[in-house]
């Protein structure tokens, strides 16, 4: 289901019923009002006068909800998109259950439903957290990191990557963590970005000779290094399908009570 395009079907039929109103009925509304007044000898009192000018049912919802879903459609579409992490492929950075929210204005402001960019802002960078339609099913959003520019050339074997021919900076910072035990935690180093990662040490993982990244594509990565359905396996990300970056997380709900002890930037 694409709540984007439900959303703009919705501000477009309640605007019209409003609009409708303002311009045909409600004019008629008065009409009726004024001939009943005119016509009564000791003219109308209020609550008949009331009953005449009373918005039908479907004008009172559409003027009470229009500028609210306006409003949601806006800060949504162009500002800022909360989202639900599904699964562990960006652990240790983001756990099952948190929710996210994406910047949408970060990589260029996009119109909803067509994701057509109509304002250039920036560009994502190596080490941002970006939301995208998933390039196979563009009505399905992953998100991953970003590892590699348009011509960059990405190698990933023996579970180092390599950036441009140069090995991307790690550092074991424990073994076998108490939050997921028989994976290393490391901390990578990306341009500026510093974040951690997992590596299971028995699973050997996919290797992925030097590759590409086309014009206008990028490449991503989950930090859960062997447990991510990334472009290691169906390859780059267009720019027509980045969402946004993800920059905060608001709050933590595993299906018991919701937690906002979990707030945090994402790194």
């Amino acid at each position: 289901m694409d709540f984007s395009l439900l959303l703009v079907i919705a501000v477009l039929l309640s605007g019209a019923v409003y609009l409708l109103d303002i311009l045909a009925f409600r004019p008629q509304r008065r009409k009726r009002a004024e001939a009943a007044e005119a016509a009564s000898e000791h003219g109308l009192d209020p609550a008949s006068r009331e009953a005449l000018l009373k918005e039908p049912w479907p004008v009172d919802y559409a003027r009470s909800f229009f500028p609210v879903l306006v409003v949601v459609l806006v800060v949504r579409s162009f500002i800022v998109e909360p989202f639900q992490i599904p699964s562990g492929s960006m652990r240790p950075t983001l756990e099952v259950g948190d929710f996210i929210l994406v910047n949408k204005y970060a990589y260029g402001l996009r119109l909803p439903v067509t994701h057509t960019r109509v304002l250039d802002v920036d560009d994502p960078e190596r080490g941002d957290v970006m939301v995208f339609r998933f390039p196979d099913e563009p009505s399905v959003n992953f998100i991953k990191r970003v590892v590699g520019l348009p011509g960059d050339i990405i190698r990933y074997e023996g579970k180092q990557l390599f950036v441009n021919g140069e090995r991307v900076a790690k550092q074991l910072l424990e073994e076998e963590p108490e939050a997921s035990p028989q994976q290393l935690l490391l901390e990578e180093q990306l341009d500026q970005a510093r974040y951690r990662i997992y590596n299971n040490p028995r699973d050997p993982g996919p290797q992925l000779r030097e590759v590409a990244v086309p014009e206008g594509h990028y490449f991503t990565m989950g930090d859960n290094r062997d447990h991510s359905n990334d472009s290691r396996y169906w390859g780059f990300v267009p720019e027509d399908n980045i969402v946004g970056r993800a920059f905060a997380v608001w709050m933590q709900w595993d299906g018991g009570l919701p937690s906002f002890s979990e707030v945090r930037r994402i790194e």
